[in-house]
């Protein structure tokens, strides 16, 4: 009897399988330190297929930014309904980037650890995906404070009204100072034991709400006036 013949696997079936195996071994062993040998036997395939598929190291470790920062914008989004108070869409998006980045802790290893420390071209793609999250979130900090009702805010406990300009001037800094903070929070949730997806989103909400809450409702924060010292006479 003759040998018997496998069913050819479709190549972009192949391909995912490489990326999968090459975004544990880049996650776990970092860019420098990981091989072609390695990602291909992984993979279950010759190292010359990788290179057919792929091109070079830097191009697969290219294609694997690309692929896991959608999966990440996408997980964020679909967290988020739209028909929620405010304060439960930051809630779910949080929620969904936390818990994306506890399920696939490799991914999110390459995306936050390695892509930003090998330079060009790769920091540019994590750079991307970034300006694509603080703006989904702008969005849901814009939202919250245009259709929060002012009670909601603590506008009637404070006997003044929502000045819904107040965030349109801060937004912005406010959306990147959240994000900044959950993925230093994300690198540390995954890092330490015990600490879950719900937790680390919890954590986060109760730091950034009562801020924006107060922000939104009239009553920001200011900094002291510096003290003018006489001049010598």
């Amino acid at each position: 009897m003759g040998a018997v013949k496998t069913k050819r696997m479709p190549r972009a079936v192949r391909e995912q399988q490489m990326l999968d195996a090459a975004v544990q071994i880049f996650g776990q062993r970092g860019y420098t330190t990981a091989s072609m040998d390695e990602i291909a036997e992984l993979a279950g395939v010759s190292k010359p297929l990788v290179y057919l598929y792929l091109n070079s190291k830097e191009d697969l470790f290219t294609a694997c930014i690309r692929r896991e920062a959608k999966a990440l914008v996408e997980a964020v989004r679909a967290g988020v309904r739209p028909d929620l108070p405010a304060d439960r869409q930051l809630w779910e998006g949080l929620g969904a980037f936390f818990a994306h980045t506890a399920e696939h802790p490799d991914a999110w290893s390459v995306l936050h650890l390695q892509a930003r420390t090998h330079g060009e071209p790769f920091a540019a793609e994590i750079t991307a995906m970034r300006a694509e999250i603080v703006a989904f979130v702008t969005q849901l900090i814009l939202a919250a404070a245009r259709e929060a009702p002012p009670q909601a805010l603590g506008c009637a406990r404070a006997g003044r009204s929502r000045d819904p300009d107040l965030p349109e001037r801060e937004v912005a800094g406010l959306a990147e100072a959240l994000v900044g903070a959950a993925e230093s929070l994300a690198a540390w949730a995954n890092a330490t034991p015990g600490v879950t997806a719900r937790q680390a989103a919890a954590t986060l909400m109760n730091f950034a709400w009562a801020g924006l809450g107060d922000l939104m409702a009239g009553r920001p924060w200011s900094p002291p006036q510096e003290r003018t010292e006489p001049h010598a006479g």
